[in-house]
């Protein structure tokens, strides 16, 4: 790849089409709450929700109203109001027919993720969808369009913004402790063989369908923060590549019994795929998707400076010049090359823990919903539309981290060739504006 790549090219804005980069929620002393689809995630979802302050579920839609009886249990049993449910064909759309609904979360599969944002959207709702937000180029197209025209938010429910290590490094990048940003490694490691081949199978369906990178907003998700990506840098370019599809194929072997019909599907993702992307300020990123074979989960989560690196599982920092530590790091190796080691993070969080897992670490330990990320970022989400301000994460952010999916098949498919990244802000990349606390 060259470095003087020219900048991928933007739709322009339809007339009276307006950014919503800096646009604040109504204030409002309770965020009401519709939910569309009752499955395992948004069950989990709702558990972390409920000791949220000024937040309420009025209303589920799912097509089975067996579906929904999880929800309105666990409801029942932390002594929330009963919700209203909506079954059948026509739920979605009886849900957003109400006018007693601030927010819609989505949680259901991944290929309806953007068209029920754009219905709701269109319905006047304000959403939160979960991840990835969008499958295609186009469906981003239509988030972005689509919250511009209405001028409703489209959040994605991308928890592990909000981890704990996640927000630790991004206290270290501001402080400019790692010192110039240069390079940062995410990923999506999980071996989820027996799940996609069990239960799953609208998720073994896109192992079917499409070859790259599959789940791309966990790792770049917290790497986009560091980054300052849509506020200051913007990712320009992407370039992909997958190693040889076999882990699937040898579990269905090993466990699937003889005449499944799932032996006559052929997967054609990669058990592997690694795309490398670039950044309007020349930094590099590796971004990776694997969950098919035996491996511990990790998301990687590293970021690279002039001065240093922070790395993740295990979460450790090696600084340069370390401010926590008499004179510089580096020379407390062997003396003979100068080589450090890390350190593990717990000297660094008394002067680098985040405000909110300062504030709410316990409270979001307790809610449990992964690690307590889940509960930050549901706090958040309402906080900010209970306050009045400008959300987070938003639409562009949503349009960024889930385009990788469609743009590493795109190189994939084309020989591994190296695709232009769409810029969703249309220009607006550039300035430092609000996004992550």
């Amino acid at each position: 790849m060259t470095s003087d790549a020219t900048p991928a090219p933007f739709p322009e804005r339809a007339p009276g089409q307006q950014s919503v980069a800096d646009l604040a929620f109504e204030p409002r002393a309770e965020v009401r709450i519709g939910l569309i689809g009752a499955g395992a995630r948004q069950t989990s979802l709702v558990n972390s929700l409920v000791p949220v302050p000024n937040s309420t579920v009025v209303a589920i839609a799912d097509s089975s109203a067996e579906a929904m009886v999880p929800i309105t249990d666990l409801l029942a049993e932390r002594g929330q109001p009963a919700p209203d449910t909506h079954a059948g064909d026509d739920a979605t759309a009886q849900l957003l027919a109400r006018d007693d609904v601030d927010l819609v979360m989505i949680a259901t599969p991944w290929t309806s993720h953007a068209p029920l944002a754009v219905q709701a959207m269109k319905a006047g709702k304000h959403v939160a969808v979960e991840v990835p937000a969008a499958v295609t180029l186009q469906e981003c197209w239509d988030l972005v369009n689509t919250s511009e025209q209405t001028q409703r938010h489209c959040v994605i429910l991308e928890n592990c913004c909000y981890g704990r290590n996640e927000l630790l490094a991004l206290q270290l990048v501001r402080a400019g402790a790692l010192g110039q940003l240069l390079h940062a490694e995410a990923s999506y490691t999980h071996d989820l063989r027996k799940m996609l081949m069990e239960t799953k199978s609208w998720r073994r369906q896109a192992h079917i369908d499409h070859d790259g990178n599959l789940y791309p907003t966990h790792g770049l998700g917290p790497v986009a923060a560091y980054f300052g990506i849509n506020r200051g840098d913007r990712f320009t370019r992407l370039v992909s590549m997958g190693s040889p599809s076999l882990g699937l194929q040898e579990f269905r072997a090993a466990t699937v019994p003889a005449g499944d019909p799932r032996h006559d599907e052929v997967y054609r993702a990669a058990d592997i795929n690694t795309s490398l992307l670039q950044t309007e300020q020349g930094r590099s990123i590796v971004l990776q998707h694997q969950v098919v074979g035996p491996r511990p989960y990790d998301r990687r989560n590293q970021v690279v400076g002039t001065n240093g690196i922070f790395t993740d599982y295990p979460p450790r920092v090696f600084l340069e010049q370390d401010p926590t530590l008499e004179g510089i790091q580096g020379d407390q190796g062997d003396g003979e090359s100068g080589h450090g080691e890390y350190r593990e993070i717990d000297p660094y969080l008394p002067e680098f823990e985040h405000p909110l897992w300062r504030a709410e670490g316990e409270a979001a330990l307790a809610s449990g919903g992964h690690g307590g990320m889940d509960y930050l970022m549901l706090l958040r989400l309402v906080q900010t539309m209970t306050e009045g301000t400008v959300p987070d994460m938003d639409v562009y952010d949503a349009a960024a981290w889930s385009a990788p999916g469609a743009l590493s098949e795109e190189s994939v498919v084309g020989g591994n060739v190296p695709v232009e990244f769409p810029d969703f802000t249309r220009g607006d990349w550039a300035r430092n504006r609000t996004g992550m606390p």
